[in-house]
């Protein structure tokens, strides 16, 4: 049909049907290398400002443009709410898909759905196994702390004796980890809860109103109580709650809760209970980012954490960088979903136990 047309019509047709299959798939249209040139890349926050996870991703905001392909600029933007949950919906859907927009969250973002089901959870809705995974910054380890004067001076006190434990109630971190430690261990836990946070559990521990705490992190631990490690001053620490040991701890033998396990059923269900606890600095893409995109940015973000420039700055802030790849964290993320649903009951009624 071409030759009926003049050679004017001919360019206009041509030129009409480029701009239709760039618009049929508009974001394949530049190569990675190409495309961060001149942009804007945002990370959302799902925290609050100045809180561990606001303070990382801040940092690695600060590094991260140097080692993608044309340098872009790298923003911070809060959005707490709903234990970062509001921002990671917000990502999934409806944040562009261009390669431009990372969350960093916390680890409930993505277990919630599975282990905390609300009314009108759909995964049609939300399905965070379909996150791009860009990377984790940092491992955490969570610790139990108990008083230096307490009858509980080592893990296998727990199991023997009362431990009389804080944690802010409902669904923190803390009461969470602690109740699953009382429920599938049977450590002897009298939890007294009503707490607002850590700061005013370890207050309540230094004034004896309790003896300890758990699930309390390792990074906070050793800021502001460097001793408690060899047990000098007025904490020890006792074990270490999760079931990967951190090198700091695994060097000097605290050991892991997970090893009281008493059946291949309770440490099944353990395992996959304490890998939220793996990746407390995620960082993740939408889904439907080009993966040329999302692998340029997963390489970039690992060197980045890597990089002596960050590694300094991360010393300087009294925090540790031990990265872990986006591939790990989908694997690992991908392997929690697809446990079994008498396993996953199991954590739920661990989880809501009183």
């Amino acid at each position: 049909m071409l030759h009926h047309l003049s050679q004017r019509s001919k360019h206009a047709l041509l030129g009409l049907v480029g701009c239709v299959a760039l618009a049929a798939n508009p974001v394949h249209a530049q190569p990675a290398e190409e495309f961060y040139k001149g942009k804007t890349l945002t990370i959302v926050v799902g925290a609050s400002a100045g809180g561990g996870v606001d303070l990382f991703a801040r940092l690695v905001s600060r590094h991260l443009g140097k080692f993608i392909p044309g340098n872009p600029t790298v923003l911070v933007q809060n959005m707490p709410g709903a234990g970062s949950l509001t921002a990671a919906r917000h990502l999934y859907t409806l944040a562009p898909k261009d390669g431009l927009h990372i969350a960093s969250v916390l680890p409930g973002a993505f277990f919630d759905p599975l282990f905390n089901p609300q009314p009108g959870d759909s995964k049609d809705k939300y399905d965070p196994t379909k996150f791009n995974f860009i990377g984790n910054g940092n491992a955490e380890s969570l610790v139990c702390l108990s008083r230096t004067d307490s009858p509980i001076q080592k893990s296998a006190d727990m199991y023997d004796k009362e431990f009389i434990v804080g944690t802010p109630g409902g669904g923190s971190l803390v009461h969470v980890y602690t109740t699953v430690l009382k429920t599938l261990l049977n450590a002897k836990l009298k939890i007294v809860t009503g707490y607002p946070g850590t700061k005013e559990i370890v207050l309540a521990v230094q004034n004896k109103e309790v003896q300890g705490v758990c699930g309390f992190a390792w990074s906070s631990a050793k800021l502001h109580f460097p001793d408690a490690l060899e047990g000098k001053g007025q904490f020890r620490i006792i074990a270490q709650v999760g079931s990967t040991g951190y090198p700091e701890l695994d060097a000097a033998k605290v050991p892991l809760t997970i090893d009281s396990a008493k059946d291949a059923a309770t440490r099944e269900a353990l395992e996959i209970f304490y890998s939220q606890g793996l990746y407390v600095r995620a960082f993740m893409m939408p889904p439907g980012v080009p993966q040329d995109r999302v692998q340029l940015v997963r390489k970039a973000f690992m060197e980045a954490i890597r990089s002596p420039a960050l590694q300094d700055e991360a010393a300087k802030m009294m925090t540790d960088a031990e990265p872990n790849s986006g591939e790990d964290m989908e694997a690992m993320v991908k392997k929690v979903y697809a446990a079994s649903p008498e396993v996953i009951e199991r954590i739920r009624k661990a989880m809501a136990a009183q």
